[in-house]
């Protein structure tokens, strides 16, 4: 599992996550990530879930908590490149009815404007 971090035109951070999420380190490692953002006031965020295979609820708890954080500031968090399999997960669970989900990071970084 890898998480790496960089920023797009506008100011925009990006997290990248690539692996399974299933608690332990690699949920760590993302909770960092987005607070590493939300500390350096970054008000627009990307998650490229892309390259995630399988996550459990830890790592929703935590994609949970990215949100709340974000949203109590009245930032905008985005969700892209989910797989089939893990959006099955975001529809059974709701979530899709919780997170900005786009595709691609093109039409994520689009929907800020």
């Amino acid at each position: 599992m890898s998480v790496r971090t960089s920023t797009l035109d506008g100011g925009v951070g990006l997290i990248e996550v690539k692996g399974s999420l299933v608690g332990g380190e690699e949920t760590d490692a993302l909770r960092k990530a987005i607070a590493g953002f939300v500390d350096r006031e970054y008000s627009k965020l990307i998650l490229d879930l892309g390259g995630v295979t399988y996550l459990n609820s830890t790592a929703i708890g935590v994609l949970m908590q990215g949100f709340t954080s974000y949203a109590r500031r009245n930032w905008q968090l985005k969700l892209c490149g989910i797989n089939k399999k893990i959006d099955s997960i975001f529809v059974i669970t709701k979530l899709t009815l919780v997170f900005d989900v786009h595709d691609t990071r093109k039409a994520a970084l689009a929907s800020f404007a």
